[in-house]
């Protein structure tokens, strides 16, 4: 990645959006601290965030990552609980607030019945919620999506999505999702952030960025943008260039 310069502010639902490539996932596992820049500085509530303490940094961040893998076979409910290990004191057993937390999640998630099924077990969408579920249980000030909803079908996309915005607006905390659907990400995101080659071509408000220009130059397709009344966002229609006519 090269030239980036990017401000993600508090309170503020952020898609990040480029072709096959871009950089999306390489950006977002930067911010989580996972990867360290070769140049310039990442810097999370004024401090460098290569300098935050991993099991400090774990309790303000939580990442769902695209394809989430756990090899052994732990239940579903022990993989939530895993989201609350960075603020457990060690050793500490969970209290019954603790518990209630781990039930809720699962419970908002849809996968309540399947708290005593071993995680290796599931579909590649259950698994996915078994992620995002962790993830709340965390009550994370951050929250870091790579494309979260890839395995579901578009009921549990709209279902999930639709939770994860209630908990950043009752909650208050930062989410920064990379989506796939263009759609999606006008139904879900105040603001986006278009990638291309490793850099970002434009960012602001998504009903600013979202235009046929912007997305012709970052994906290569024609696309028209009109606002929908049904879904009170922007909604996009695209197709491949008309081929020149041979003479």
């Amino acid at each position: 990645m090269r030239d980036i310069n990017l401000e993600l502010r508090h309170g503020q639902c952020y898609g990040i959006l480029g072709p096959n490539g871009s950089g999306k996932t390489t950006l977002l596992d930067l911010l989580a601290g996972l990867q360290t820049p070769q140049s310039g500085t990442i810097t999370f509530k004024g401090q460098r965030l290569q300098a935050w303490p991993k099991r400090q940094l774990a309790r303000e961040l939580a990442l769902v990552p695209q394809d989430f893998m756990v090899r052994f076979g732990f239940s579903v409910r022990e993989v939530v609980e895993m989201g609350l290990h960075p603020r457990l004191h060690r050793f500490a057993a969970l209290s019954e607030h603790d518990q209630e937390t781990i039930s809720e999640a699962l419970a908002a998630t849809g996968i309540a019945a399947l708290a005593d099924r071993p995680v290796t077990r599931l579909s590649g969408g259950e698994k996915q919620r078994v992620a995002v579920a962790r993830a709340l249980a965390q009550h994370p000030e951050v929250l870091l999506l790579d494309e979260a909803t890839s395995n579901l079908d578009i009921h549990h996309s709209l279902e999930l999505l639709q939770l994860i915005r209630s908990r950043f607006e009752r909650q208050g905390m930062q989410v920064v999702a990379v989506m796939h659907d263009l759609n999606l990400a006008a139904l879900f995101c105040d603001s986006l952030v278009l990638l291309k080659s490793g850099r970002i071509v434009c960012q602001g408000p998504t009903e600013e960025v979202l235009t046929p220009e912007n997305i012709e130059v970052v994906f290569g397709v024609e696309a028209e943008v009109v606002m929908s009344a049904f879904t009170n966002s922007k909604q996009v229609s695209f197709r491949l260039p008309a081929a020149p006519c041979q003479s």
